[in-house]
């Protein structure tokens, strides 16, 4: 018996065998010296063994649960970080190229700015065939956004570039090795001849600007994460009709999923009038909706609705090595997370219709230099929608308030202001 009371209802009593213990003897409730085995209101000598049984094996099994929740916890994580991790793509090639040409590039200019480079690749291989002809697996860049990120994390503000821009596009090296020839071109030419890393260089060399990073993204990506965050709302003030677009929608407010999304910002003939210009505008403005969707439903503070953003953000990026993991990625959507959406700002680089040809662009001078020193600098730009800014010039007698950069000059310069959207504008409101 004495046995079993020693392995089944925990330590022994030391007083049951007489031992020098602080409990020998006598024990409280029990004057009369006698052992009672330690049965409280029981002189009959047997030790109740029974009761302490429950108590003991529910803490024990308790205990192994916890543990095992815990594990499969931290095991469960490490599975999804490890699957988001993989999903990234790394373009090794880009960081080899710029190397080579790193002595003509600019240098950065403000401290824990950065500068990053969208492009939205309009490839036709894979899954993204059904929206065009592979012209032999040949892309173009079908947009590309600079974005600028404030050194302070307070401001965000994405430079569209057209796709149709004409600019200086520096010799490169294709893929087999070969070198192109340096040229006056259209802008996606870079893309397409040369790559990320001519694009990179074509930008450089633009704006003066030093790219810190790049992220290319294809067409189903694109898609997923529209889907990830259960659509983004637009307003039509006709209804749609475009088989080439893949798009057919009625007028007014609505909810889009990925396929009408990129319907929608891909449609160029069937919605306003047609320019490549107008298109640009409504991209901004749905970049605008979708980070307001992000930020207003809690996105990046839910883990739940979090995971299905980052599996299909991560699915959709090729990257340069410096992004290529989730940590780095997570760094960046952080600092980005506290932006006010109305300083999530979304603008196109000053341009013209191109005087030689008018189905081209050019920039707008010194307003375009105007601006990448700015973005250099990382001073403050502001946006209004067009007509408002068209308003606003007409009251200064056609001049817009872009303030003087001269060195020397006195006093702060204002703010310049340029036809733009941020993400906090409601789309059925403009």
């Amino acid at each position: 018996m004495d046995a079993d009371v020693s392995e089944s209802a925990g330590p022994p009593d030391e007083s049951a065998e007489g031992g020098d213990g602080p409990h020998s003897g006598s024990s409280p409730g029990n004057h009369s010296g006698e052992d009672t085995g330690g049965g409280p209101g029981k002189d009959s000598g047997i030790t109740p063994v029974t009761a302490p049984r429950p108590r003991r094996h529910w803490l024990r099994w308790t205990a192994l649960g916890a543990s095992f929740v815990v594990l499969a916890a931290a095991g469960t994580g490490w599975w999804l970080y490890q699957k988001l991790d993989g999903n990234i793509r790394t373009d090794t090639s880009v960081a080899a190229e710029l190397k080579v040409y790193e002595r003509e590039r600019p240098v950065p200019v403000v401290r824990d700015a950065e500068n990053i480079l969208l492009i939205g690749s309009d490839s036709r291989e894979g899954e993204n065939s059904k929206y065009g002809r592979d012209d032999g697996g040949s892309q173009r860049s079908d947009t590309t956004i600079l974005l600028h990120l404030a050194a302070d994390r307070k401001s965000a503000t994405a430079m569209s570039l057209p796709r149709d821009l004409m600019v200086d596009i520096p010799s490169c090296h294709r893929a087999d090795g070969t070198a192109t020839t340096k040229q006056f071109a259209q802008f996606n030419w870079a893309f397409e001849r040369g790559g990320t890393a001519c694009t990179i260089r074509t930008v450089e060399k633009m704006t003066g600007i030093r790219i810190d990073h790049h992220m290319v993204v294809d067409f189903d990506g694109f898609k997923d994460m529209v889907d990830a965050v259960d659509g983004v709302e637009v307003c039509l003030k006709k209804p749609v009709d475009d088989p080439d677009a893949h798009l057919k929608l009625p007028a007014g407010r609505q909810t889009l999923d990925g396929e009408q999304a990129l319907g929608y910002v891909r449609a160029r003939k069937s919605i306003g009038d047609g320019s490549d210009t107008e298109r640009m505008d409504r991209q901004q403005q749905f970049l605008g909706a979708l980070v307001n969707k992000v930020q207003s439903n809690g996105v990046l503070l839910n883990p739940t609705r979090l995971y299905p953003v980052l599996d299909a953000a991560t699915k959709a990026l090729t990257t340069d090595p410096g992004l290529d993991n989730l940590k780095d990625l997570y760094e960046v959507v952080r600092g980005m997370r506290d932006v006010p959406t109305d300083k999530v700002q979304f603008l196109t680089v000053p341009r013209q219709p191109y005087v030689a040809d008018r189905n081209r662009d050019e920039l707008i001078q010194p307003d375009a230099d105007r601006l990448f020193k700015r973005l250099r600098r990382d001073d403050p730009v502001a946006v209004v929608p067009a007509d408002q800014l068209a308003h606003d010039d007409e009251k200064n007698n056609g001049k817009n308030n872009a303030g003087s950069d001269t060195p020397g000059s006195s006093g702060p310069s204002p703010t310049p202001t340029y036809s733009g959207n941020n993400a906090a504008a409601d789309l059925c409101e403009q």
